[in-house]
């Protein structure tokens, strides 16, 4: 090749490994190049290159560019003109043969062959044409006229993750590429996506309103109240969460009632595909707190009379409907009593911190679950098909689970039960059509940093552990979201086989993002702090070579709720009349719509012929 070809960029002076440096031409005196029509960027770190070798094509990233400190002689000049004592640093991470290209290399190329700047034509090969499995989220910033897809397939069994810095444009990344991901079918209502969208702020409401179902614990008008039963957790979790932390016996008092309430419901009526005989205290049977609470309160407080201490001395009988304690004679010194249990298990500590969670109205999405919440016998209005139906079944591609409104202290275990109620869900159906392997679901985790820390140890990290390790195989996919990668569990982050990189400043988010890639491209990473607002670098399974690349912005109309404020507009407009008693409204009621004063306005449709 000689330097009239307008892709020639200059010649292989050394290899090593899967790096490789390119002497640059003294023809590249402009960093711009037209071909065909279509403007390029020239050696630019992040941009890609081709290596004619016979009937295959290498194909490598720009990693570093550079120039010597003082040009050496040089005895007979090259054929495409001087040499300047500009170079560039290549990682090669794949090859072509005709128009199939694959990741990995069969063969080096050699010191002098040529190096091409990759054209449109070139991209074609790499990223394929609009195959089905192929999804649109951005153009290469070193061409805007390159649409850049990735791999539906791999984006969610292979995991991701999207990761940077606040205000780098991370929560309108994740609304571009779901928005990209349900428009592979022909309407919203063809579409057989499911996606579960956990999340935390409340952003993604407005965004993805019109593609998504939206379930909150303080919901809108148009919006379905999130409950999750507190039977279909784990009795260990649910235990930690209601009573506190207990020892190995007061645990048994607890787990060997709530065996029971749980025989006692199956004695009144079986339940489709559970043998009695198998039934443990885990098991996803309805039981009543309240009953579970008054049972033992009852065993603790009781006192007895008579010649055996075996007559109670029962005054009330209480009501666990309302948490009432029953009422006993206080006991007495000396042998005429009343005498207390002995067979007590000291646990009314911990009784009384379950009757105070069930009394507080901020957990009722948990213990008091609406149609799913057990009577005192453990019958419930509805079942847990009803609850999975509603959040994975209705007919939008997208569920938005809204966390907003749920308390700190409890997010996490909320979280930790969501992922393990729809995993398990999915795990034991993947033989059914309804399961995870004929129709897979992939899962947004917002905030993930919040939950999956090394140092967690909370349930939710253990599921999202799980899920990164086994979900690929029964068609659970995690899109994991956060500012500080640093915080994420190593291991978490390692199963991500897709990682989508904002504007990152931390020296240690960005050395995490680098210890996490497939692929050897520090030099690359190193372009982290520079970003573009909505600029990212995509690696992994799901680019076929990693690109820097512009995301496409969702319509003006349905960008998330993330935006910053407009200060200087803000302070320049004249105040309007304000009422702080709505402030106060709305902080008692926990809800941001809430209001002072209810004004009834009643509507009615207007006949246009009577106009």
């Amino acid at each position: 090749m000689t330097a009239t070809d307008p892709t020639y960029l200059g010649r292989v002076s050394a290899v090593s490994g899967s790096t490789i440096t390119v002497r640059l031409a003294e023809s590249l005196s402009s960093g711009l190049a037209m071909i065909d029509g279509h403007t390029y960027r020239v050696g630019q770190v992040g941009s890609f290159v081709r290596i004619p070798l016979g009937y295959q094509d290498l194909y490598g990233v720009v990693a570093e560019i550079g120039a010597a400190a003082a040009p050496e002689p040089v005895a007979v000049a090259e054929m495409d003109g001087q040499d300047t004592g500009r170079w560039m640093r290549v990682e090669l991470a794949g090859e072509a043969t005709g128009e199939y290209f694959e990741r990995g290399l069969s063969q080096h190329p050699n010191v002098d062959d040529a190096v091409h700047l990759v054209t449109q034509k070139d991209l074609r090969r790499i990223y394929g044409g609009e195959e089905e499995d192929q999804v649109e989220i951005g153009t290469l910033s070193s061409a805007e006229n390159i649409i850049v897809r990735l791999s539906l397939d791999a984006l969610v069994t292979r995991h991701s993750a999207i990761v940077g810095s606040t205000g780098s444009g991370k929560s309108t990344t994740v609304a571009s590429i779901l928005r990209s991901v349900v428009s592979t079918s022909e309407s919203v209502a063809a579409s057989g996506a499911r996606i579960l969208l956990l999340d935390v702020h409340g952003e993604y409401s407005t965004a993805l309103g019109d593609l998504a179902k939206t379930f909150s614990a303080t919901p809108s008008p148009d919006e379905e109240p999130l409950f999750v039963p507190y039977w279909a957790l784990e009795a260990g979790e649910l235990l930690d969460f209601i009573a506190g932390e207990l020892s190995d016996n007061h645990l048994m008092a607890f787990t060997d009632k709530i065996q029971e309430l749980k025989e006692n419901r199956l004695g009144a009526g079986a339940l489709p595909g559970l043998d009695p005989q198998s039934l443990t205290v885990d098991s996803p049977v309805p039981f009543s707190l309240k009953k579970l609470w008054y049972d033992l309160i009852d065993f603790e407080t009781a006192t007895f009379t008579g010649p055996q201490r075996d007559q109670p001395a029962l005054e009330a009988a209480g009501d666990p409907a309302t948490l009432t304690a029953p009422r006993y004679t206080p006991h007495a010194m000396g042998a005429a009593g009343p005498f207390l249990n002995q067979a007590a298990k000291g646990i009314r500590r911990p009784l009384n911190l379950l009757r105070s969670r069930l009394l507080d109205r901020r957990y009722d999405f948990i213990l008091h679950p609406g149609p799913w919440e057990p009577d005192l016998a453990g019958q419930t209005a509805q079942d847990l098909d009803t609850l999975l139906g509603g959040w994975l079944g209705h007919d939008r591609p997208i569920t938005i689970l809204d966390l907003s409104g749920v308390p700190s202290s409890v997010l996490v275990r909320l979280i930790g039960s969501i992922l393990r109620v729809v995993y398990e869900a999915l795990y034991w159906s993947r033989e059914k059509t309804e399961g995870g392997v004929l129709r897979p679901l992939l899962v947004v985790m917002e905030e993930a940093h919040r939950y999956v820390s090394p140092d967690s140890g909370n349930v939710a990290a253990d599921i999202v552990k799980r899920i990164a390790k086994e979900g690929r195989k029964y068609g659970v996919g995690a899109m994991l979201v956060s500012q500080r990668p640093s915080e994420i569990d190593e291991t978490i982050l390692s199963q991500c086989g897709t990682l989508i990189a904002l504007r990152l400043s931390n020296p240690a988010d960005r050395g995490r993002v680098k210890g996490a890639l497939p692929d050897n491209l520090s030099g690359l990473m190193d372009l982290l702090p520079v970003l573009r607002t909505g600029e990212t670098i995509i690696s992994g399974e799901a680019a076929r070579l990693p690109v820097r690349c512009r995301v496409s912005l969702p319509p003006a109309d349905r960008l998330p709720r993330s935006s910053d404020p407009e200060v200087s507009a803000a302070w320049r407009t004249r105040r309007v009349a304000e009422g702080y008693d709505r402030m106060v409204a709305s902080w008692r009621a926990q809800r941001t719509t809430a209001v002072v004063r209810d004004i009834a306005i009643t509507r009615t449709p207007i006949n246009e012929d009577e106009q």
